[in-house]
């Protein structure tokens, strides 16, 4: 089971209405994507932080170490932004090499640390939603606000794959490690290629096998499933109003100053 799947079922805001948090984590994102405001950032990290960890229950090592992993990628990609190659020093550091300088200013360091707590603070709202809402709540919601039901099927036969694809990967895997199939990387090579051809002939063969099924219960074009409902709460929904109008009002504030 994937990990953030699992953590999703023992959080303690699991039975928090879906609506609520779908919500609150889309609003949340627009809000940060469009101020790109360091404050508004750090205040997003700091509330996801607390609600996932705190609230939530889900281990904070878990958490940090999910966040390290878009923060590094995010360190490399935005040091084209700070860092530059400039026949002139500029102000904030400046190192000679040849006739030119590795140099930055401080207007590009504060632009890439920006960029850095904005999407870090983006990505947390999608982690809330993540490790706190089942895939089948998410999908609920969606369908409540009229998306498309095939790409909502799609979507949730797709996340089913996943894991009958990963249970037969680790089979597969686990066999040949028990036969030496990874003892160097040439074998490890022809053992991956082996894998991934049978991966492909057994999902062929479950797909056929899962329509077959479908059709036997009188499939019609549409997949019924029972929604859990957890109805929402007031308390809940008048302090995402509360912090919402906070978010709006600092996005008005930072595209105005």
């Amino acid at each position: 089971m994937i990990t953030i799947d699992m953590l999703c079922y023992y959080s303690r805001l699991r039975y928090m209405n879906a609506m609520e948090k779908f919500t609150y984590a889309v609003l949340t994102l627009l809000f940060c994507v469009v101020s790109r405001s360091l404050a508004m950032a750090i205040l997003v990290l700091a509330v996801n932080g607390i609600l996932t960890v705190k609230k939530g229950g889900i281990p904070f090592s878990r958490y940090g170490h999910y966040l390290m992993i878009p923060l590094a990628f995010l360190i490399l990609s935005t040091l084209a932004v700070i860092v530059n190659i400039s026949p002139t020093p500029f102000d904030a550091f400046a190192l000679p090499v040849g006739g030119s300088y590795i140099t930055a200013s401080y207007a590009s360091i504060h632009k890439g640390v920006q960029m850095i707590l904005t999407a870090l603070a983006s990505v947390s709202c999608l982690y809330f939603l993540s490790f706190n809402t089942p895939m089948t709540d998410i999908l609920s919601v969606l369908k409540r606000l009229h998306c498309p039901d095939l790409l909502v099927e799609l979507m949730l036969l797709i996340y089913r794959y996943i894991f009958v694809l990963l249970g037969i990967s680790f089979s597969i895997s686990l066999s040949q490690d028990s036969r030496l199939g990874n003892k160097d990387f040439r074998t490890s090579m022809r053992s991956f290629g082996t894998m991934v051809s049978v991966l492909f002939v057994r999902a062929m063969a479950r797909s056929g096998a899962l329509y077959d099924a479908m059709e036997a219960r009188c499939y019609d074009g549409r997949l019924q499933v029972l929604d859990e409902q957890y109805p929402p709460k007031r308390k809940e929904i008048l302090w995402i109003i509360f912090f919402e109008s906070l978010l709006l009002i600092f996005t008005i504030w930072s595209r105005v100053k």
